[in-house]
């Protein structure tokens, strides 16, 4: 049965009712996004103005690690360098090479941290080929802040051993080296004592990109725009325009 034109006329206003609200929650929903990660980059610095953790102060569990990254933290202990990681693909000032991860025997704790000691250039002819990289033996002081596990990448392929792994795994680490892990891993800082080591250690900031959230909000708000005003030009303004220009 069709529908008269009062009735179509009230299907249209509803459908655009709806469409205007729809995208009216879904750009306010993407400006409360924005506020949550700009809260979330305020956190991060006013954690890193904090003083420096203790091994006896660290996170004991997954759970109380995530309130504390980028905390910053001053370890000692033993590199543990039979026990190196190089994380390939990994890049830093826009060059590909590999993070170079050791675990750290915290002094006196049974405990060991998985540390992000820096960055190495790749051979470019055979990525095989790693630089010798200097990890003093005794005991050594560790400056850094707390970090996020390191950074998962995609891989056709799981490589859950060697020297040289796309990824590491914290669990299948601790099952494979039988080490007393810590939930969390450390981002090496520059200081005195690993000058001239080999590595660069230009960290890059967490990312919150709250830009993509502004413009996914805009986005939204002119989509419902959009409905709103056409729905004024095709169904008030235009049907009283003809009748103006007929009479």
């Amino acid at each position: 049965m069709a529908l008269s034109a009062k009735g179509r006329a009230a299907v249209v206003l509803v459908a655009t009712l709806i469409g205007v609200a729809i995208s009216a929650n879904l750009g306010a929903w993407q400006l409360r996004r924005a506020a949550q990660k700009i809260a979330l980059q305020d956190a991060l610095e006013s954690r890193a103005t904090l003083s420096a953790l203790t091994a006896s102060e660290l996170p004991r569990t997954a759970e109380q690690v995530e309130p504390q990254h980028y905390r910053p933290v001053h370890l000692r202990g033993q590199w543990l360098a039979q026990r190196n990681v190089f994380l390939e693909n990994r890049q830093m000032n826009g060059r590909v090479g590999f993070y170079l991860v050791t675990p750290l025997q915290l002094e006196g704790r049974p405990e060991v941290v998985l540390v992000q000691r820096g960055w190495v250039p790749r051979d470019l002819r055979d990525r095989t080929l790693l630089p010798p990289i200097a990890s003093p033996a005794g005991t050594v002081d560790v400056d850094g802040h707390i970090a996020p596990r390191p950074s998962r990448l995609y891989e056709f392929a799981p490589s859950t051993s060697g020297l040289i792994r796309q990824n590491l795994d914290l669990g299948e680490f601790t099952l494979e080296t039988g080490l007393p892990l810590a939930p969390l891993s450390v981002l090496q800082a520059d200081s005195p004592s690993n000058a001239g080591d080999g590595l660069l250690r230009q960290w890059p900031r967490p990312a919150v990109d709250v830009q993509k959230h502004y413009g996914y909000a805009f986005q939204w708000f002119a989509l419902g725009a959009l409905m709103a005003g056409l729905y004024v030009w095709f169904q008030l303004v235009r049907p009283r325009w003809k009748r103006h220009a007929r009479t």
